[in-house]
């Protein structure tokens, strides 16, 4: 399976598709996916596991990101974490652009600052492609997300 784990609980990759690749991901102890890719809803392919999807499309047109899909993606992270045993898979088609902007959204909602979160990811998954266009988008939503936890 194309994962690559960030930290210990926080993965990122590629499209899962086929019902034996979620077996692979569920195996792996993963319990909760971030579904970033508006060509494939992992949803039915998830039925029958043991694991929670949030299937969060967007475009990967470098076009800016609302703040919204972050909120989405982040909420349901932050929830997911707070138990000690779940583990994380966020993934786009080819997990090169979208699936690491919504790490780097976690990542960042977590408390790690933006360059941290950034190397963080690129030390496990080399092929991830911060477009600045992401990146400012993710930065704009994370303006909101201090404010909204003040």
């Amino acid at each position: 399976m194309d994962m690559s784990w960030v930290t210990d609980r926080v993965a990122v990759g590629g499209g899962i598709w086929i019902e034996s690749k979620m077996a692979e991901v569920v195996g792996s102890g993963v319990t909760h996916i971030i579904d970033m890719q508006i060509e494939f809803d992992d949803t039915a392919v998830a039925e029958g596991f043991p694991v929670k999807v949030l299937w969060n499309p967007v475009d990967d047109d470098f076009q800016p990101k609302p703040p919204e899909v972050f909120h989405r993606g982040v909420e349901f992270a932050v929830k997911a974490l707070e138990d000690p045993k779940s583990k994380i898979f966020i993934h786009c088609a080819a997990g090169v652009h979208r699936a690491p902007m919504m790490a780097l959204a976690v990542l960042r909602a977590l408390g790690h600052g933006l360059e941290e979160a950034k190397e963080m990811i690129q030390a496990k998954r080399y092929v991830a492609d911060f477009a600045d266009v992401y990146v400012r988008s993710v930065e704009h939503f994370m303006r909101q997300y201090a404010a909204a936890e003040k």
